[in-house]
């Protein structure tokens, strides 16, 4: 593993290099003849390796891009097996993941195209999102001229980087053509919702790989609902289906074998299983579709590239002097994401099933180390992982108001939520903890407490103990009560809940206590001593956030 951690710490590209010239690319559009609300042709069915397999055809446009007749300087792509892109049908070897703020301009997809020619022993899957906040912006879109800032967005980064803009003015057109349809309706429902974002992720692919060819590099667009992504038919929340390893490896790897390329693929979009309709896997989703691709391919890492140097010790924006944490586990990593740490809750599940090393680096740093997440590390002197604030937590509080400890009290309570559709660990509205109050009342007494903040203590649970106590020492000292702790099923994670207001302070200073070994009598009192309240035995659920849509 030393050897593939030198591998990703910046490799400068040397000044000539030879790769196959190309003359022209096709684009194919996935959304010709089923613009109106992501209505789809009959679906076929194959089989192939005994997995029943959902195909959606439909009729594609062709555009072609003249690519500049130039000499070209790119980097000679060595394989580990010592063979020449095209003089072997050699294998991909890893997936390359980018996030919005990555690719969010020309400038920054020239650094990610340099980034990536830099690893030369590489033939990578290349995953994006959506251009910067694309996706959040398609969701404000309210009349066809605030389109405009989209639109132009779009050609101005394909101006830039001189490939033609026909290869997004298509999904431009049908975009429009769906915002006045929702504007006739007065209707978003949550399958048009995912049509609508999945334009984002449609475009930057595109662009990207058509640059990739101007300059030289063989790439081959992908959306991933094309090519085997089959998920749930749960829209803005799908999951994958375990029939997706399976097509995704056999289209990837045909191709590649066929004609090698580049693939660079739509991050954070399937196909619904019963719909055929276009899904989404939730914030971060495209995390989820590296990994996915990881495990599919059997690759020996999946490479996440975010905008910061790896997970951190805590949020920088709550304390700056956040640390780069070096290495995780897969519980560690996945409690982290649920926390709304870095990465999507659901994309430790393929790599941790395959056993393949995930590594979080920065696009805009790419020297620095990152983190390196396995199944397991050296746990012998490990404290305290990571400091995770979510705030905005409201929480119920829950007494029987019948006899204590009434057989099936809690089963009525979990009821009413299934009854509801509504989890407890996952996002609720006000609309929805109303009715939760209303229909719990029938059977307890429910206090609704608001404006509260969860910090999740991710850490050794062979030294849970050390943690609690140095935690409420931290907490006791600055007049912070603590309404209610947990762990979790995990049992790396250790949750503490208290009033929002006091939540940013209680992180730095829990911070100053575990990672830079001060003394906690540094920590000085940082809020008057509190009336204490009773502890609470309660159910949390989490108000809409800001951030959800973004991935």
């Amino acid at each position: 593993m030393m050897a593939a951690s030198s591998q990703f710490s910046g490799v400068k590209t040397p000044q000539y290099h030879s790769f196959p010239k190309i003359t022209s690319l096709q684009c194919h559009s996935a959304f010709s003849n089923w613009l109106h609300f992501a209505s789809f042709h009959s679906p076929s069915y194959t089989k192939s390796s005994g997995i029943l397999i959902q195909r959606h055809s439909c009729k594609s446009r062709v555009f072609k891009v003249s690519c500049e007749e130039g000499s070209v300087d790119v980097i000679e792509r060595k394989r580990i097996e010592k063979s020449r892109l095209g003089e072997a049908k050699n294998e991909l070897t890893c997936v390359m993941k980018f996030g919005g703020s990555s690719v969010a301009s020309a400038d920054r997809m020239r650094e990610v195209a340099d980034l990536i020619l830099s690893f030369t022993g590489e033939s990578p899957v290349i995953v994006l999102s959506a251009m910067g906040k694309t996706t959040n912006m398609l969701l404000l879109v309210d009349t066809i001229e605030e389109l405009f800032f989209i639109e132009e967005l779009h050609h101005r980064t394909a101006d830039e980087l001189g490939v033609d803009r026909l290869i997004v003015d298509g999904h431009l057109e049908e975009l429009q053509q769906l915002l006045k349809g929702i504007a006739m309706m007065k209707e978003l429902t949550l399958r048009t919702r995912d049509y609508l974002v999945s334009f984002g992720e449609c475009m930057s692919t595109r662009i990207f790989a058509a640059y990739l060819n101007k300059i030289g590099v063989k790439a081959r667009q992908y959306d991933a609902f094309e090519i085997g992504f089959i998920t749930t038919d749960d829209f803005t929340n799908a999951d994958i289906l375990e029939a997706t390893y399976a097509a995704v490896a056999k289209r990837l790897n045909d191709d590649w074998n066929s004609d090698p390329a580049i693939p660079v693929v739509t991050g954070f979009l399937g196909k619904g299983l019963r719909s055929c309709a276009i899904t989404t896997l939730g914030r971060g989703g495209s995390d989820l579709t590296a990994t996915t691709i990881g495990k599919a391919l059997g690759f020996r890492e999946i490479q996440v590239w975010k905008d910061v140097d790896g997970v951190l010790t805590c949020d920088p924006n709550i304390y700056p002097r956040a640390e780069p944490v070096p290495y995780l586990t897969f519980d560690e990593a996945a409690e982290l994401a649920y926390c709304g740490c870095v990465l999507h809750p659901q994309s430790m599940r393929p790599a941790r099933e395959g056993d393949i090393p995930v590594r979080v680096k920065n696009s805009y740093n790419p020297k620095a180390p990152g983190t390196l997440i396995t199944s397991s590390r050296d746990m012998s002197k490990a404290g305290l992982t990571s400091i995770v604030l979510k705030r905005n937590v409201t929480m119920l509080d829950i007494v029987s108001t019948r006899m204590l400890g009434q057989f099936g009290f809690l089963a009525k309570v979990f009821s009413i939520f299934e009854d509801l559709g509504i989890s407890v660990d996952v996002v609720a509205t006000s609309e929805e903890l109303d009715h939760v109050v209303e229909e719990l009342e029938r059977i307890a007494v429910v206090n609704l407490l608001r404006h509260r903040s969860i910090i999740s203590l991710i850490g050794n649970v062979k030294r849970s103990s050390f943690i609690l106590e140095k935690a409420f020492h931290v907490l006791r000292i600055n007049g912070v009560n603590v309404q209610m702790i947990s762990q979790g099923a995990s049992k790396v994670n250790i949750s503490l809940v208290v009033n929002d207001n006091e939540a940013d302070q209680c992180v730095r200073a829990l911070h100053l206590a575990f990672f830079e070994r001060a003394d906690t009598s540094m920590c000085s009192t940082l809020y008057p001593a509190e009336e204490l309240t009773r502890p609470l035995l309660c159910l949390e659920t989490r108000q809409n956030s800001p951030e959800r849509a973004a991935h």
